[in-house]
């Protein structure tokens, strides 16, 4: 066995003893705990795997905007899950069978890192050679999503942006005015408040740092999007969500929902209006790489403005809402 397989091995007993843990335990402070610890050990192993772009959204999303919603949310809920009063023989079937399923499904793809696999052979040269004189950027994976895949990433927007609306909807009938809302805040740490004030700014910071870098680097839109919703998040928590309403007025996170997809949906609309296809970015420059460029910085700020909007509305929704009536654990 080679240390690479080691390393992955090892990676993934982790996420299995994880996992369990997960299962068994009825602390959800420690279950959302463990949840994030996934999620950052699926980024470690992801790359290892040399995806580091999807390494880098695992972490900002599953071990980073996950884990303070579900910490914003235990506010809301009780502290410990309730003894479960029916068997879980049919839900054990059930992933198991679909377990067997997916197993059986693995049984014709190719090797694991055969460079013959069809993957290797098709369009991935095409990326790989084709990028720096079409595109002319480093990063390869942000002119796949951006540029290449723009129609795919147009709708993975739409998606997040209607899911964002229905959570609103969903949620308007339980909203609660600021004044009534019973969110406990943790202004009266003194460490905390420090601490927060410091690390705000350079959260901030490092966010716009993966949104205008994601040419050169991992990042882009997605992630960026997430650490700024986390950084209102946690002042939020922190400082009241009054505090954090004043800073960023609901209302205007809810513009932000929708100009972020207008602003992605509006450069293709304005390729097509110089005569070339929607969402062909080589139009927008004096040259074709430069097109190439000033699109992809465009919609990926579309797609940052989108997903940082909708956490933050999502987050105000939910802080919202009336707490469970005769919780004892309030």
């Amino acid at each position: 066995m080679t240390i690479a397989n080691f390393i992955d091995m090892a990676f993934l007993v982790f996420l299995g003893i994880t996992a369990f843990a997960i299962l068994k335990l009825r602390a959800l402070f420690a279950v959302v705990m463990l949840s994030s610890v996934f999620s950052l050990v699926s980024a470690g192993l992801l790359v290892h795997l040399d995806a580091v772009d999807v390494a880098f959204t695992e972490a900002a999303v599953g071990a980073g905007i996950s884990t303070v919603l579900m910490l914003a949310t235990l506010a809301l809920t009780a502290r410990r899950e309730k003894a479960p009063t029916r068997t879980h023989a049919v839900p054990l079937i059930v992933v198991f069978l679909t377990g067997l399923a997916l197993v059986y499904g693995t049984l014709d793809m190719p090797r694991f890192g055969d460079p013959q696999a069809p993957v290797h052979t098709h369009v991935a040269p095409k990326y790989i050679n084709d990028t720096e004189k079409e595109i002319g950027m480093p990063n390869i994976v942000t002119a796949v999503l951006a540029s290449y895949r723009g129609f795919d990433t147009l709708g993975e927007v739409t998606v997040i942006f209607t899911a964002g609306i229905g959570v609103l909807l969903l949620l308007a009938a339980s909203i609660r005015e600021p004044d009534g809302l019973r969110i406990q805040t943790m202004d009266h740490h003194l460490v905390l408040r420090v601490v927060t004030k410091v690390l705000i700014g350079p959260i901030l910071l490092f966010a716009l740092y993966v949104q205008f870098h994601g040419d050169y680097g991992p990042g882009g839109g997605f992630q960026a999007g997430v650490i700024f919703a986390a950084a209102f998040i946690i002042y939020a928590l922190v400082f009241g969500l009054e505090n954090a309403r004043a800073a960023v007025p609901g209302q205007a996170v809810r513009v932000l929902v929708a100009c972020g997809v207008l602003l992605y949906g509006g450069v293709g609309v304005v390729s097509f209006l110089f005569g070339e296809n929607y969402l062909n970015y080589s139009v927008l420059g004096s040259t074709q790489v430069s097109g190439q460029h000033l699109g992809i910085i465009l919609v990926e700020f579309g797609v940052g403005l989108t997903v940082a909007a909708v956490m933050v509305s999502t987050f105000y929704a939910f802080a919202g809402q009336n707490p469970p009536i005769g919780d004892e654990d309030w």
